[in-house]
């Protein structure tokens, strides 16, 4: 081959790599802590996305490189990557409409019914357009079980023993804890082991997975089974022009991924993350405090009725529909 042909060759090989390369699409995805249950489905949609566009859409998954937690949404608005997962109590008047998820006793059972219940809100035109304002659109959400509370010291037999306790609690769960006499206090869930072992709180409301993950059961003394005062909520979302900007295989790729995405988390979260919940407790030592169903039907009806009143008189003064959307969250429920 003469240098001239060779030199062409070369050149032209160059070309075609470049611009492969140029071709591809790479998204960056913020989320924190660790692989756990909570970051299944965008683990699941990044598999997903990647098989379906043969690896020319990817996308990029940071736990705690790229932002703190509760600044993902701020990092989402001017872009400083393409997705990310946030809750809704780090910052409820930066999006006060999702915020209604967060009420306690809404009477969601199921992470199958979390689901249903998240995406119905996330389609409605006020909540789309309040995330807007942050350039966000919301992709999925995290459904998660009702909460329970994980402590030191001798645990509360009653109620009433709550009185005075320190516990982390976000959202609608903190407001609820508030009611029986409890102190709580809101953190980022990486900060709450630290804060446990420390002594600044006694207390703290998770999920069983974050339980685990976070560390809250390694010097835990007890449980609480059947508390349930609600669950927060932890949508996925992505950068609008990023979303706008793909191309319509990519488009349809990664939103043709998430019933499958989130049905792989659902799965996850019952069959793996649950089953190990009893013998953790078992292993430890924990105790397990059941409450009388007569107490916490008294605690649901304390609580519940005038925590949606006020949710909806405080966010209808903002300007957003709170009675529509609460009373799509109950219709949801109930169907």
């Amino acid at each position: 081959m003469s240098p001239k042909l060779l030199k062409s060759c070369i050149v032209s090989a160059l070309v075609l790599t470049f611009g492969a390369e140029a071709m591809a699409t790479e998204w960056n995805v913020s989320l924190w802590g660790k692989r756990r249950a909570f970051t299944e489905h965008v683990e699941k949609l990044a598999e997903l996305v990647n098989a379906k566009t043969n690896g020319e859409f990817t996308l990029n998954i940071s736990y705690g490189g790229l932002s703190k937690n509760r600044e993902n949404l701020d990092g989402i608005s001017i872009g400083a990557f393409e997705m990310a997962q946030f809750c809704a109590g780090y910052h409820a008047d930066k999006n006060p409409s999702i915020t209604v998820l967060e009420l306690p006793f809404l009477g969601v059972d199921s992470l199958e019914k979390e689901v249903k219940v998240s995406q119905a809100v996330y389609s409605h035109p006020a909540v789309q357009k309040d995330l807007a304002r942050w350039n966000a659109t919301l992709l999925m959400p995290s459904p998660l079980p009702q909460y329970n509370i994980v402590g030191v010291g001798d645990g509360p037999k009653t109620l009433d023993e709550f009185k005075g306790l320190t516990v982390r609690a976000t959202g609608g769960i903190g407001k609820a804890m508030s009611t029986i006499g409890a102190v709580p206090t809101s953190m980022s869930a990486t900060e709450v082991r630290q804060s446990m072992d420390s002594g600044v709180i006694k207390a703290a409301a998770f999920a069983p997975h974050a339980h685990m993950s976070f560390g809250t059961v390694e010097n835990a003394k007890w449980w609480t089974t059947n508390l349930n005062p609600g669950t927060v909520n932890c949508p996925v979302v992505v950068n609008t022009d990023a979303l706008n900007a793909l191309s319509d295989k990519e488009r349809d790729a990664l939103l043709g991924s998430v019933d499958e995405a989130l049905a792989h988390y659902v799965a996850y979260y019952n069959d793996r993350t649950m089953s190990k919940w009893g013998p953790t407790l078992d292993e430890k030592g924990i105790e397990r405090i059941t409450y009388d169903a007569g107490a916490l039907d008294a605690f649901r009806d304390a609580v519940a009725g005038p925590a949606a009143s006020a949710w909806i008189a405080d966010n209808t003064k903002r300007g957003l529909p709170a009675q529509e959307l609460y009373d799509l969250v109950v219709k949801t429920v109930a169907e």
